[in-house]
């Protein structure tokens, strides 16, 4: 029985943090068992913003390493670099004239990323980037594709271009579904639990990330907000000290009901203790992986990888040019 083809991507922009890891790279590894797995490392992505060409080019197979050393197997998984596979920007340019201006401006992400340079100061790029999301994922005729909740409205446009496309040219695409993984999918802010753990937020303190020395990550973690009340236990109402547990939970793969019984009794401080030990714990064997792959071997991964990424996407692209009658 064929299975389910799976995608999902990365920008290789900022530093990864321990969110990433768990929300998305842990569950990769353990997706790529189960499906047909086509993990991007999404470079044309990164355009959207000013980026310096030598640090993109760098960042690009850093990122590679560090889906590597999480546990992404080359030979269960096919690992690429968006570039290396042309069909995705021209993808894009069909996909644009099929979407409609209304549905762009309603990207959530796009107000959020233009406040700071203001709407007219923003690239045409960052505005149709909901475009080029959609051509990296119906290239491949995706069954799933993991999301987590600020990506939704995303899959939903690429859900309703293909159904678009498919119905004034005829049946073409796969329609994907959104895959949104039980536990992990929202690492909080250890500063502030009302927003995401984020490599771009600008108090660095709020985040843990997959480069952090084991120093570095302790202080963190004991400088971390918690709620009013002492004990320790999952509460949604209690959001930072639900968050805190729920990354305890993560890196040790402990039950909810034996994290709570760890620390029933225990102190925020033996907490935050136990629970730096636990995240340290936890990242060595990824940091001490992490440089185990030089620049040949990754790049005979990365060029086998989009080999077999762009045999399929030319042939979705070698369709859609028949239907629309330019080939």
């Amino acid at each position: 029985m064929q299975k389910k083809r799976i995608f999902s991507g990365a920008q290789p922009t900022g530093r990864l943090h321990l969110g990433n890891y768990l929300g998305a790279l842990k569950n990769w590894v353990a997706l790529q068992d189960e499906y047909e797995a086509f993990y991007c490392i999404v470079n044309l992505h990164a355009l959207t913003l000013p980026q310096d060409p030598r640090t993109l080019r760098k960042a690009t197979l850093d990122l590679a390493r560090i889906y590597l050393a999480a546990g992404v197997d080359p030979e269960k998984a096919t690992i690429f670099i968006q570039a290396d596979v042309p069909e995705h920007a021209e993808l894009t340019w069909i996909l644009l004239c099929t979407a409609r201006m209304g549905e762009l401006e309603r990207m959530t992400q796009f107000k959020d990323k233009s406040q700071k340079g203001g709407r007219e100061g923003s690239s045409v790029g960052l505005f149709t980037y909901p475009a080029l999301m959609a051509a990296d994922i119906l290239l491949y005729q995706t069954d799933l594709v993991p999301v987590g909740q600020d990506q939704k409205q995303h899959l939903e446009l690429s859900r309703d271009l293909a159904e678009r496309f498919n119905r004034d040219f005829g049946e073409t695409f796969k329609i994907p579904e959104p895959f949104i993984p039980k536990s992990g999918a929202s690492i909080k802010s250890l500063q502030d639990p009302a927003k995401k753990m984020s490599k771009s937020d600008e108090n660095e303190a709020g985040a843990i990330f997959l480069d952090d020395d084991a120093d570095t990550i302790s202080k963190k973690i004991k400088r971390a907000v918690t709620d009013s009340g002492t004990e320790i236990t999952f509460d949604e109402t209690r959001p930072a000290i639900n968050n805190l547990l729920t990354i305890y939970q993560l890196v040790t793969g402990k039950s909810e009901q034996e994290c709570v019984e760890n620390f029933a009794g225990k102190g925020y401080g033996q907490f935050k203790g136990e629970l730096a030990e636990a995240v340290v714990e936890f990242l060595r064997p990824f940091q001490e992986r992490i440089s185990a792959y030089d620049d040949d071997a990754l790049n005979t991964i990365l060029k086998t990888g989009a080999k077999n990424a762009g045999s399929i996407a030319s042939v979705t692209m070698h369709d859609v040019y028949q239907k629309v009658g330019i080939r």
